[in-house]
C-alpha cells in the first residue's frame, strides 16, 4: 500500500531530482535526455495515479500525512498532505507534463536538456503547492515555481520574451508578498504555520478583511481576474508552446486553489462580506474578456482571453455560494457550485492545453500564429482538424465533453441565487461558441490561404498520441464525471459547511 510511503515526498522531489539528472546529461546525449525525461514524468505520472486509487473517497481529512520538523524555532514544518481538492490538480499535473515532454520531442533545437529540465523542476514544484500543509512550505513552493517558467519563457519564447517574462515575473511575485505578510500575521495569532491550525483560528473582522484582500492580490493575480490578467496574453504568446501549456493547464488553476484552501476557510467572514464584489469582478471577466477574444488575431492570444473568461467561472462558483445558501437556506446549491468550479478547473486543464498544443503543431509547420495566415487546414490536415474539432467544441461548451460539467454546474447553481447572475454567466455558451468555432472557420475551412499551408502535413505518430490522450480525458469527463465528483465531494461538503461557520472572535 502507498500508505506506507512518503508518496507525496516521491511525487515532489522525484521531478525535481529527475530535472538535476537530465541537467548533468547535458545537450550532447539528445536522445538520452528525451527518454529520461520521458521516463521520469512517466513514473511521476503513474506515482500520482495510485494515489488517486489509494485515496479514500469517503472522508474529507487529508490523507498521505508526512510530517518533519524544518525550522524548529519558528514552527515551520515539511508538513504535506492531500484532500479531495489537492489529488484532482496532483493527477492533472502530472499527466500534462508528460504531454508536454512528449511535444518537445522534435520541435526543441537548443538546449534541450534545460528545458526538459526545466519542466521536471516546475513538476516537482507545483505539487509541492498543492501537497504542502504548512503555509511557508506553500510559500516557498509557489515562489520556487516562479524560476523555472521565468527561464522557459525567457530562454525558448519569442521576440518579445524578455519583456513577457519580467512582467509575468513582477506581478505574480508582487501580488505573493501581501501573502506572505498574511502568513506572518496568522503565526503571530496562531504561532502556527499550520494550514488546518490556521483554518480554526478566529480573528477580529477588519483583521479577516485585510487578510483576505491579501490573498486577494496574490490569487487573482495568477488567476488571473480582471483588472490583473494583463501579463497573461503576453506571457502565453511569447511563451513556446510547453510554456503555454502549462501556465493554461496548471499555473492558472492555483489562484482558484488558493481561494479553496486559505480565502475561503481561514476568513469565511471576509469572504461573505467580499463574496458580491468577487462575483462581479468574475461576471466582468466572462462577459468582457469573451468580447475582447472575439476580436484578436493571434490564434495564441485568443485562446489566452478565452482562458481568463473561463477562468472566470471558477471565481463565480467559489463565491456564489454564500447567495446560495441565503437565498435557499439549503447547503446543497453552495456544494454544486464548488463542484461546478472545481470540474471547471480541471476541464480547462484539459481543454485549454488541447487549443496551445493544436496551435503549437500548426506553428511547428508555418511559424506563423496570425489567423490570417491560415484557411483550408482541413486539406491538408484532415486528422489534426478532427481532434481541433473536438477541442473546439468542448471549449464552446458542448455537452458531452468535460468542458460543459462544470459550467452548467454553476450557472445551474448560480440561478438559485439570482436570474440575472445565471443568464450573465450562460453568455459565456455563446460568447465562447462564436470566438472559438469563428477561429477554427477561418483556420480549418475555407480555401488554402497560401503555398505554407498547401505543403502542410497531417500529424505524426507522436502528435496523435498526444491529442489523441487529451482527448479521451476531454471525452471521458463529459461522459462520466462521477470520479472526479466521488474524490471532490466530502472534501468541498466539509469546506462549504466549515465557511459558513463565523470565524469573529468574540462571537
Amino acid at each position: 500500500m502507498l500508505t506506507e510511503l512518503p508518496i507525496l515526498s516521491l511525487l515532489i522531489w522525484a521531478p525535481i531530482l529527475g530535472g538535476i539528472w537530465v541537467l548533468y546529461a547535458g545537450d550532447r546525449q539528445e536522445e538520452t535526455v528525451k527518454y529520461l525525461a520521458l521516463g521520469i514524468s512517466t513514473i511521476t505520472f503513474v506515482l500520482s495515479v495510485f494515489l488517486f486509487i489509494d485515496f479514500d473517497t469517503s472522508s474529507y481529512e487529508m490523507q498521505f500525512v508526512e510530517l518533519a520538523p524544518w525550522i524548529k524555532p519558528f514552527s515551520i514544518n515539511y508538513h504535506l498532505g492531500v484532500d479531495g481538492i489537492a489529488v484532482p490538480l496532483i493527477i492533472l499535473t502530472t499527466f500534462m507534463t508528460v504531454l508536454v515532454v512528449l511535444a518537445a520531442w522534435e520541435v526543441i533545437e537548443k538546449r534541450l536538456s534545460q528545458y526538459m529540465a526545466a519542466f521536471l523542476i516546475l513538476e516537482g514544484l507545483m505539487n509541492g503547492v498543492f501537497a504542502a500543509l504548512d503555509a511557508i512550505l506553500f510559500y516557498v513552493f509557489w515562489e520556487a515555481m516562479l524560476v523555472p517558467m521565468f527561464l522557459i519563457i525567457g530562454v525558448w519564447g519569442g521576440p518579445r520574451r524578455v519583456y513577457a517574462t519580467i512582467k509575468f515575473f513582477l506581478y505574480t511575485f508582487l501580488g505573493s508578498v501581501f501573502m506572505l505578510v498574511a502568513f506572518l500575521y496568522l503565526y503571530s495569532q496562531a504561532e502556527s504555520f499550520n494550514i488546518i491550525d490556521l483554518q480554526h483560528l478566529q480573528l477580529g473582522a477588519t483583521a479577516q478583511k485585510l487578510i483576505f484582500i491579501a490573498f486577494l492580490l496574490a490569487f487573482a493575480v495568477k488567476i488571473p481576474m480582471w483588472p490583473v490578467h494583463t501579463w497573461l496574453p503576453d506571457a502565453h504568446v511569447e511563451a513556446p508552446t510547453g510554456g503555454s501549456v502549462i501556465l493554461a493547464a496548471i499555473l492558472l488553476k492555483m489562484g482558484g486553489y488558493g481561494f479553496l484552501r486559505f480565502s475561503l476557510p481561514i476568513v469565511p467572514d471576509a469572504s461573505l462580506y467580499f463574496a458580491n464584489f468577487m462575483i462581479v469582478l468574475s461576471l466582468v471577466a466572462i462577459v468582457y474578456i469573451g468580447f475582447v477574444a472575439l476580436v484578436q488575431q493571434d490564434m495564441k492570444k485568443l485562446i489566452a482571453y478565452s482562458s481568463i473568461s473561463h477562468m472566470g467561472f471558477v471565481t463565480l462558483g467559489l463565491f456564489i455560494g454564500f447567495s446560495i445558501y441565503v437565498a435557499t437556506n439549503s447547503t446543497g446549491g453552495g456544494i454544486m457550485a464548488l463542484e461546478g468550479a472545481m470540474m471547471q478547473m480541471i476541464s480547462h486543464g484539459f481543454i485549454s492545453g488541447a487549443l496551445f498544443l493544436c496551435v503549437g503543431v500548426m506553428y511547428d509547420r508555418v511559424h506563423s500564429r496570425e489567423i490570417k495566415d491560415y484557411g483550408g487546414v482541413v486539406n491538408t490536415m484532415p486528422h489534426f482538424a478532427a481532434f481541433m474539432m473536438l477541442f473546439a467544441m468542448a471549449n464552446s461548451g458542448l455537452p458531452g465533453t468535460s468542458g460543459f460539467v462544470g459550467e452548467f454546474l454553476v450557472i445551474l447553481s448560480s440561478y438559485q441565487s439570482s436570474f440575472w447572475i445565471a443568464f450573465l454567466a450562460a453568455t459565456i455558451l455563446i460568447l465562447g461558441a462564436a470566438y472559438t468555432l469563428w477561429l477554427y472557420k477561418r483556420v480549418i475551412f475555407g480555401d488554402v490561404a497560401n503555398d505554407n499551408v498547401a505543403e502542410l502535413k497531417d500529424i505524426n505518430s507522436r502528435e496523435t498520441l498526444i491529442l489523441a490522450l487529451l482527448a479521451v480525458a476531454v471525452l471521458l469527463f463529459g461522459l462520466w464525471p462521477a470520479p472526479l465528483f466521488e474524490i471532490m465531494h466530502p472534501t468541498l461538503a466539509h469546506l462549504f459547511e466549515h465557511v459558513l461557520q463565523s470565524k469573529v472572535a468574540g462571537l
